[in-house]
């Protein structure tokens, strides 16, 4: 059986906010996404990016309840340089997304974390 992660989907209580924070950190997503239950792009890589609404979600599972109390998951972008993570973390920060300053990973990354406007954390990395 040949398996591979081919989506990643994102629950959010505002679609318009979520995109416009993606946009910014540098996906592709339709203009009139933001006013639709369900939206996704496709990145450069070939993987797909998903975003529903907590009432999208809430008419396909009537038990849904939004998580609490921390991340349950992170996604990692991949950048082309460790300027291009102090650089996209500056950007985001200034929005208020930022979470944990940039720093130089012992695994060999420069590092960062920003949050989304649901909370989840975004890693953004590049390798040192």
């Amino acid at each position: 059986m040949d398996v591979r992660l081919d989506l990643v989907g994102i629950v959010t209580r505002d679609m318009r906010a979520s995109l416009a924070f993606y946009r910014r950190l540098g996906l592709e997503v339709p203009p009139e996404a933001e006013n639709q239950p369900h939206a996704e792009t496709t990145t450069p890589g070939g993987l797909r990016v998903a975003w529903d609404t907590a009432d999208l979600i809430a008419q396909i599972y009537p038990d849904y309840t939004p998580p609490s109390g921390g991340h349950g998951m992170a996604l990692a972008f991949l950048l082309p340089s460790p300027a291009g993570v102090d650089e996209k973390y500056a950007e985001l920060a200034a929005l208020g997304r930022g979470h944990k300053e940039p720093w130089d990973a012992f695994w060999g990354q420069r590092y960062a974390v920003v949050l989304d406007p649901d909370g989840n954390h975004v890693d953004i990395f590049a390798p040192l």
